[in-house]
């Protein structure tokens, strides 16, 4: 972890997306570690958010901007001439991509595009991630993880977007940054996320939180699907180590899948079950079905044996650790601890630091 820690000290990186749930904790990591932040995005997404509760935007570079205004991205990625670039920013909501699949496919494929375009406009990159999700499967219900090679196509409009982003890297990868002088371009797969200070809706835990705290049941519309949910440091420490080893060894680029093991692998029934344990005060869960609810996978889990023997990545938290933070985060905050503080903890808690 010190050796993570130690070669991103004095880097140069761009971060798109900055201001969600995954940017905040990835630019509060980086942060930590000494390098230079930039981060470009919309202003943050709900209300509340982890970038405002912490204050990251004083600590950072931070752009306002929309990555589907290509020129304006490029101007800026150029200007800050970095060493690496991580391409957070999306629509990553499944249900949302329903209600606005044009919207969802011009954030994220033109979204990518932009972005690919503007690295190659600046030729001081060294190393780009783009982050998308296990939903870009084709999903046959399988018992069995997912492997990288195996084939992309996603269901609804948000995973199939992010197929295409997917697609989209692949072939800027083979058609512009196929010399050895050229930056290391690699796609990162992870599975759902979960940790303190995510407020979105239509997420599993931020909807337990809600529930929670009005004193009210919480109310599951399929708590029989099977999700690799994992604390969002598991797959942010994957993205850094990926980053790090393609900016030393460009061979080592690629499609990596970071996802918990087999344990963790639970239901949505075990998951919020969890939750309530861990919550005390009575919290509870029932399943109630949703009419008419748009098609969702239920069985879905991914195979890291490449991103374990290549970049030595192992999941450290599993699903009941990765519970309990959750609930030490949500109720550390709500008794007035300030957020920044309760985030840079387990940071320093999960690196060892």
């Amino acid at each position: 972890m010190n050796e993570l820690f130690s070669f991103y000290a004095g880097k140069k990186v761009f971060l798109t997306g900055h201001t969600g749930f995954k940017g905040t904790w990835l630019s509060r990591i980086l942060l930590q570690a000494g390098a230079e932040v930039t981060g470009f995005a919309l202003e943050p997404p709900t209300e509340p958010s982890l970038f405002v509760q912490t204050g990251t935007a004083g600590q950072m570079h931070s752009l306002c901007g929309d990555i589907r205004d290509g020129e304006k991205l490029k101007q800026a990625l150029v200007a800050v001439k970095p060493d690496i670039v991580f391409h957070l920013a999306a629509q990553p909501i499944v249900r949302t991509s329903y209600r606005d699949p044009v919207g969802t496919y011009a954030s994220n494929v033109m979204g990518t595009v932009h972005v690919l375009e503007s690295v190659r406009a600046a030729p001081c990159v060294r190393s780009f991630v783009n982050v998308t999700t296990d939903k870009v499967y084709l999903n046959r219900e399988w018992a069995w993880g997912y492997r990288e090679n195996e084939e992309l196509c996603g269901y609804d409009p948000y995973s199939n977007s992010k197929s295409c982003s997917e697609l989209v890297t692949y072939s800027y990868r083979n058609s512009f940054f196929c010399g050895d002088d050229a930056p290391a371009i690699s796609t990162a797969r992870s599975g759902n996320v979960i940790g303190g200070g995510d407020y979105a809706v239509d997420r599993i835990i931020p909807d337990c939180i809600r529930a929670v705290e009005s004193g009210k049941e919480i109310f599951l519309r399929n708590p029989y699907s099977t999700r690799p949910y994992q604390h969002v440091l598991e797959c942010l420490r994957g993205y850094l180590m990926l980053a790090k080893a393609q900016y030393e060894c460009r061979e080592t680029a690629g499609a990596y899948n970071f996802g918990p093991d087999e344990e963790s692998c639970v239901t949505t029934g075990e998951l919020a079950a969890l939750f309530c344990a861990g919550w005390g005060n009575g919290a509870s869960w029932k399943g109630v079905p949703e009419a008419d609810a748009p098609h969702e996978a239920n069985f879905l889990k991914l195979d890291c044996s490449k991103s374990k023997s290549v970049l030595g990545w192992y999941p450290q938290w599993g699903i009941r650790d990765a519970v309990q933070r959750i609930v030490e985060w949500e109720k550390s905050v709500q008794g007035g601890a300030p957020a920044a503080a309760v985030t840079d903890g387990q940071i320093k808690a999960y690196f060892g630091i």
